[in-house]
C-alpha cells in the first residue's frame, strides 16, 4: 500500500477581491462545456462559463478523427455498444455504455441542426469511416481530420448568440467554496477563480452559484510528451478531489499509438497522426522497407493495425524495445497526394512543418499520452458525491471508457452527458447558500519542480510500468510535495494540481497488480478479473488522499 502523501487540502491564494452571482457555472469550453451551457439556459435565470484561456483553446478542437454514432444504414446502437464495452476490457459500466450509444445518434442529429458542417459524400449522405476498434463505419468527420475545430466553431457561434450566457475567458478555477445544504453535508456554494484583465475583473475573485458543471478537460501535462493542449493540468479533477468528490479509474490513462516522434528532448504537446488515417488504409511498420522493416501489427489483433488503441500502443512499444528503436513509422504513402489533401489536410500540413512529407515519407510515431477515461465520479446524470456538483466530458468517469477508450467516443460523451446533466439540473438546484469558513488547510507547491514531476511521470507511470519503477515515483512525488511554492502565481496553482492527480494516478497504479487496456504492469501481464474486476476510487480528506478498490457488481454487464 503505498504511503499517506500530504498535499494541500486547499490552493493558498489572495482573498477574493470581486464577487459575482450566477445560478449554474460551468468551468470549461470544450463540447461539453458550450452544450451544457446552451441547453441550461432556457430553464435557469443566469448561465456563467469560465475558461481558462479563450473559448476555443480547449482539447475538442484538437479533434480530429471525428465523433462516433450509429448511424449508417448498416450500423445498430447494439453493434457500438459491444465495440465500446470490448474496448473496454471488462471496465465500463454497461447501464453508462447504453445511455451513450442510444442517445448518441440523436445528439449528433442535434449538433447539425446546430449548425456544425460535417462531411457528405457526392450523394448526399453522411461520410462516414471506421478508427481502431470499431466494425462498423461510425465516424462522422467534418474538413477531413478538423472535426473537433468545426464542432468548437458551431457551438462558439451558438453561445455568441446567446446573449443570456455569460462568459469570462482567461480564469482559472481555483477552488469551490463550500457550504452545507439542509442535510448537513458539504455542497456547493461557489468558486474562486483567477482572471487574468477581464475587465472590472482582475485576480481573484468570487463566484457564488447554486451548482458548478465542471467540464474541464483532462491531465495530459502530468506527462512531458501529450496530444493535450497546455491548459489541461487536471484543475477540474484536483479541484474536486479537494472538495471531497471522489476520483475513479485515474490509471487507465490513455496513450495515443501514433504520436508524431519530434526526438527524445520534445515537450509539451505533439503532433497526433489520427486513428482515421490507419482507418483509411496506413499502416504501422517496423523500419524502412529498403532496410527490410516489416508489418507487424497482423497476428496480434484480428483487426491488425485498426485493434483498440491499447493493443497497437503495446505492440509498438513492444517493437521499439525488441528493436532498440525510438518509434516505429506509419506508412500512408499509397494514399496519394489528392487524398491527403482532401481528407486529412491539417496532419499533412503540420507534419510537412515539422520536415516530414507523408505523401512521399514514412512518418515516425510512438505513443503519448492522449486521454484520461478515469475522472471525477459521476452518475448517469453527471451528479458526483458533493451536492450542487457535477461534471461531464474528459474531467468525468461517467464509466463508459473503462479501461480504455473507444476511437472518436469522447466527443461524443461530451454531447451525451451534458445533455442528460441539462435535463436534471434545473428541477435539483438547490437553494442559494452562503459559504462556510474553509477549514481546509491551504498549500502551494512551486512551479519549477512541474517538469521533474513529468519527467517522473512519464518514465515510472507511462506506457509501462512495474512495482519498482512505480515505487520510485512514488517517492520523488513525495519530495516534490515538500517543495513550497514561493509565489502565489498560476504555475504554482497549475503544478499543485498535477501533483495531486499525479500521486492518486501512481497510487492506483501500483495498486492494480494486473494489465488491463490502457493499463500496463510489466511484472503482471495478464487481466485478472477474479482479483481485479473493479475500480480503484480516490478521496481526499484535508490534503490526504486514500486509493481503495471497489469490486464490480455482480450483476454489472459491463465488467465482464
Amino acid at each position: 500500500m503505498p504511503a499517506a502523501l500530504r498535499l494541500p487540502g486547499r490552493l493558498t491564494a489572495p482573498g477574493p477581491g470581486w464577487t459575482t452571482r450566477a445560478d449554474v457555472v460551468i468551468v470549461g469550453s470544450g463540447i461539453a462545456g458550450l452544450t451544457a451551457a446552451l441547453r441550461l439556459r432556457a430553464h435557469v435565470d443566469k448561465v456563467l462559463v469560465v475558461t481558462k484561456d479563450v473559448l476555443n483553446a480547449g482539447s475538442t478542437q484538437w479533434a480530429q478523427g471525428g465523433i462516433a454514432a450509429a448511424l449508417g444504414p448498416e450500423d445498430t446502437p447494439e453493434q457500438h455498444e459491444v465495440d465500446t464495452l470490448v474496448a473496454g476490457a471488462g471496465a465500463c459500466d454497461a447501464d453508462a455504455v447504453r445511455v451513450l450509444v442510444n442517445e448518441g445518434p440523436e445528439a449528433v442529429r442535434e449538433l447539425i441542426a446546430l449548425g456544425t458542417n460535417f462531411d457528405h459524400t457526392d450523394d448526399g449522405e453522411l461520410s462516414l469511416t471506421r478508427e481502431g476498434g470499431h466494425h462498423r463505419d461510425r465516424i462522422a468527420h467534418a474538413g477531413g481530420d478538423a472535426t473537433g475545430a468545426e464542432i468548437q466553431r458551431a457551438l462558439i457561434a451558438a453561445v455568441e448568440a446567446a446573449p443570456d450566457i455569460e462568459v469570462i475567458q482567461h480564469a482559472l478555477a481555483v477552488d469551490l467554496l463550500l457550504g452545507e445544504d439542509d442535510e448537513g453535508r458539504t455542497s456547493v456554494a461557489g468558486l474562486t477563480l483567477h482572471v487574468i484583465g477581464e475587465g472590472e475583473r482582475d485576480g481573484v475573485g468570487a463566484v457564488h452559484c447554486r451548482a458548478v458543471v465542471l467540464a474541464s478537460g483532462g491531465l495530459g501535462q502530468v506527462f512531458t510528451q501529450t496530444t493535450n493542449p497546455v491548459v489541461s493540468t487536471g484543475d477540474g479533477m484536483a479541484l474536486a478531489l479537494r472538495a471531497g468528490a471522489t476520483l475513479r479509474d485515474l490509471e487507465f490513462v490513455q496513450f495515443h499509438p501514433t504520436v508524431m516522434y519530434l526526438g527524445p528532448d520534445s515537450r509539451g504537446q505533439q503532433p497526433l497522426i489520427s486513428e482515421a488515417v490507419r482507418g483509411e488504409g496506413a499502416f504501422l511498420v517496423d523500419g524502412p522497407p529498403e532496410d527490410g522493416g516489416t508489418r507487424f501489427m497482423q497476428g496480434v489483433h484480428e483487426l491488425a493495425d485498426l485493434a483498440p488503441r491499447d493493443v497497437v500502443a503495446k505492440a509498438i512499444m513492444k517493437r521499439m524495445l525488441e528493436t532498440g528503436r525510438p518509434h516505429m513509422w506509419l506508412d500512408a504513402r499509397h494514399l496519394g497526394r489528392e487524398f491527403w489533401e482532401r481528407r486529412f489536410p491539417t496532419i499533412l500540413a503540420t507534419a510537412r512543418s515539422h520536415g516530414i512529407d507523408p505523401v512521399t515519407q514514412l512518418i515516425p510515431v510512438a505513443p503519448a499520452c492522449h486521454y484520461a477515461s478515469g475522472g471525477v465520479r459521476t452518475d448517469l446524470y453527471g451528479r458526483t458525491d458533493v451536492p450542487g456538483l457535477y461534471a461531464t466530458g474528459e474531467v468525468a468517469c461517467s464509466g463508459v471508457h473503462g479501461a480504455n477508450r473507444l476511437a472518436s467516443n469522447s466527443l461524443l460523451e461530451g454531447l451525451v452527458f451534458s445533455r442528460r446533466i441539462a435535463d436534471v439540473l434545473p428541477a435539483e438546484l438547490p437553494a442559494w447558500r452562503e459559504p462556510s469558513p474553509d477549514r481546509r488547510t491551504a498549500g502551494l507547491v512551486g512551479g519549477e519542480v512541474r517538469r521533474e514531476l513529468q519527467e517522473t511521470m512519464s518514465s515510472r507511470v507511462g506506457v509501462l510500468r512495474t512495482a519498482a519503477g512505480l515505487a520510485e515515483a512514488c517517492a520523488v512525488l513525495d519530495k516534490l510535495a515538500g517543495h513550497g511554492a514561493e509565489a502565489v502565481d498560476q504555475a504554482s496553482w497549475e503544478t499543485t494540481n498535477l501533483l495531486t492527480i499525479s500521486a492518486a494516478l501512481a497510487d492506483a497504479a501500483a495498486l492494480r497488480e494486473e494489465t488491463r487496456g490502457s493499463h500496463w504492469r510489466e511484472d503482471f501481464p495478464e487481466r485478472d478479473d477474479a482479483q481485479w474486476a473493479g475500480h480503484f476510487d480516490a478521496t481526499m480528506d484535508d490534503g490526504v488522499t486514500a486509493v481503495s478498490f471497489v469490486p464490480a457488481p455482480a450483476t454489472d454487464g459491463g465488467l465482464r
